[in-house]
């Protein structure tokens, strides 16, 4: 009787697994934002539902935003400004006191990293809407600063404003757990495609770990992993001390400090002449370019050991810029870069970012999901059918 029983026992665990797993999935998704990129400006969009009447509104996502800035045009009537001293403007970090007929405002700063330029906004709070699987998730009084029309030079077209995941008080992740009470972590896989962001768990159990670190050049609400070292087809690098590599999603591809780039790039077209690539004229911004071909060198990134490595490969590493010439993918970003690599949005593409904020933890897909088959868009249409409104 118990040999019989066996199997069925078997069978029932099995079933309780995957249920167990579907369900983490679906609490997942229903806060899912679907990020589409442009193919013009290379910057990743998302869309929220704001104020009332409920208007969509395009904002770029930025990894390293401190909050949501956006033009606030046309009015809601749902809108309400922020007095300067209150909590959540003590929460915010506000800046100077600005004053106005009748009313005192909550300034803060916003900046638009893709231009430079910034300045002080008004900080506001107004009914946001977040659309998951067919789901509306609603939050009352979601915070964000109001900015002129000048600041939206160089976003893409149609886009109102810039989506903040950094680590401070009142950037995208941080407001979904004070209002919705939900865990201190968010998932991003950006695509060529379809990406998207899911707040609050993570979708994968295969993922590397790192600890996000600080740096004494970079912001606190910046996400940074230490480097030890890279290699390039096994062959590690002769360098200093990389440290703090910044991860994000504004740089459209990976940006080495002149120092960095020079030995890189002469590392990388030894390994390339080895496999026989022959190099042609650059092609800006590239610096790096060869006749295409289909096997190309691997670049390792080494984190805090030989075991914690990042993969890129193939489609990570290459642009393919015409159908006869491909590029190495990384840029030489100068002598006054602020950090010494920055890892670009082309170079994360097709992984999974899991940052887990209680824990100081970054987990990563260490190498593309395509290798295995799988993409972005792949797992999107999987976890859900999101009404598209890009």
């Amino acid at each position: 009787m118990a040999f019989h029983l066996q199997p069925l026992l078997c069978l029932f665990l099995l079933t309780i697994k995957s249920l167990a797993a579907q369900t983490t999935l679906f609490h997942g998704a229903l806060l899912l934002l679907p990020v589409t990129k442009d193919v013009e400006t290379l910057q990743y969009t998302t869309q929220l539902l704001m104020g009332t009447p409920q208007f969509p509104t395009k904002l770029v996502v930025d990894l390293s935003g401190q909050s949501i800035w956006v033009n606030c045009a046309p009015s809601s009537s749902s809108r309400q400004f922020i007095s300067y001293g209150s909590l959540p403007c003590l929460m915010a970090k506000s800046g100077a006191q600005r004053t106005i007929p009748a009313a005192t405002i909550c300034d803060i700063h916003q900046e638009n990293p893709i231009t430079g330029a910034a300045n002080l906004g008004d900080l506001a709070e107004d009914i946001v809407t977040f659309d998951g699987i067919g789901l509306l998730t609603t939050v009352d009084n979601f915070l964000f600063s109001c900015s002129p029309d000048y600041l939206l030079k160089g976003l893409v077209n149609g886009a109102k404003g810039m989506l903040g995941l950094g680590r401070s008080k009142i950037a995208f992740q941080s407001q979904l757990v004070n209002n919705l009470d939900i865990p201190r972590k968010f998932t991003i896989c950006l695509s060529s495609s379809d990406g998207f962001i899911i707040s609050g768990t993570g979708i994968s159990n295969s993922l590397s770990y790192t600890p996000l670190v600080s740096t004494h050049g970079g912001g606190l609400d910046q996400y940074y992993v230490n480097v030890n070292s890279i290699k390039i087809s096994g062959r590690r690098l002769v360098l200093q001390p990389i440290g703090g590599v910044k991860i994000s999603s504004i740089v459209p591809y990976t940006t080495m400090k002149s120092t960095i780039y020079g030995i890189f790039t002469k590392a990388y077209i030894k390994s390339a002449t080895l496999l026989n690539m022959t190099m042609v004229a650059p092609v800006a911004p590239f610096g790096v370019c060869f006749s295409s071909q289909r096997v190309v060198p691997d670049i390792e990134l080494v984190l805090q050991s030989e075991l914690v490595k990042w993969l890129i490969q193939g489609r990570n590493s290459m642009v393919q810029v015409s159908d006869s010439v491909m590029c190495l993918g990384f840029v030489d970003g100068g002598l006054d870069l602020n950090d010494s690599v920055v890892l670009g949005g082309y170079q994360l593409e097709d992984h999974i970012l899991e940052f887990n904020l209680g824990t100081g933890m970054m987990g990563f897909s260490s190498s593309s999901l395509l290798i295995e088959g799988n993409s972005c868009s792949k797992i999107r249409a999987s976890v859900s059918r999101p009404t598209e409104l890009l």
